[in-house]
């Protein structure tokens, strides 16, 4: 049986048989995480805290282009360094969020997964793709860094050495070579995203809840430490945003021309 969900503007959710579905429904902007879409983020997430039927999430983005092409770039372009670390802030409590939920979270990712998209996939518990996914960090592009935990949960997910170098480089990577590097769990044809992902969940839902809210809890005490990094990552984007080069960047980006950067 299905049931409605939440009504918001920039989400659609439904919830059946203890499982709620939250897609990002923004496709003509390749479902980019704005300001609005992130606040009803953190609702949806809040709300299902508090519904004890629902035994799980999955989170995915409407279409099969993308499941979030990266922060919404016209917002960012015209941040102050102040308005940058706010921004970076409230994102990374969103994900906390998520990666802290007491229940499991999965990313049913198809297409692109990108910037913060692809920091909206890593503070999920599980990944699952479609064939067609892509992954990347490519904030550098535009004279940016990731702000919304990339820094610190790539490396933890797929290594330093590998992290550094798709977060200096801002290289995508296909669905095959997130598998590979252990950024993704599973990879199955678009057709078999969701029914994957449901898959998982059954059993999940087939243990203890309690053993399940403990582990989860447990994993994220192990691998997230006192957030030090989170806080300095919080710093850097401010700075950055703030630069001549993170102007310049943004708004190569939205003149649809090659950025000049300056290194200041």
């Amino acid at each position: 049986m299905t049931t409605v969900g939440f009504s918001f503007t920039t989400l659609t959710s439904e919830i059946e048989q203890g499982i709620l579905t939250l897609t990002i429904n923004r496709p003509e902007q390749m479902n980019a995480l704005n300001a609005l879409l992130l606040k009803e983020l953190r609702l949806a997430m809040e709300l299902a805290a508090e519904m004890e039927s629902i035994k799980g999430i999955i989170i995915t983005g409407s279409g099969h282009k993308a499941f979030a092409a990266g922060a919404d770039i016209s917002e960012i372009s015209v941040l102050s360094a102040t308005e940058a670390h706010e921004m970076s802030k409230k994102g990374q409590e969103i994900f906390f969020l998520i990666e802290n939920f007491r229940k499991p979270v999965i990313a049913a990712v198809n297409g692109f997964a990108l910037g913060g998209g692809c920091e909206l996939a890593m503070s999920c518990h599980i990944r699952v793709c479609s064939e067609n996914a892509k992954f990347g960090q490519p904030e550098v592009n535009l004279g940016l860094i990731a702000g919304y935990g990339g820094t610190q949960r790539l490396p933890l997910l797929i290594g330093k050495s590998k992290a550094m170098e798709l977060l200096l480089t801002g290289d995508m990577i296909t669905a095959d070579q997130a598998l590979v590097y252990g950024l993704v769990n599973h990879v199955v044809t678009q057709f078999e995203l969701i029914p994957k992902c449901r898959e998982i969940l059954e059993k999940c839902f087939q243990k203890s809840p309690l053993a399940i809210s403990s582990t989860i809890q447990a994993v994220n005490g192990f691998v997230l430490g006192d957030h030090k990094g989170y806080r300095l990552e919080a710093d850097l984007f401010a700075a950055v945003t703030a630069s001549e080069d993170g102007k310049e960047g943004t708004s190569a980006f939205l003149e649809k021309r090659k950025p000049a950067f300056k290194g200041r």
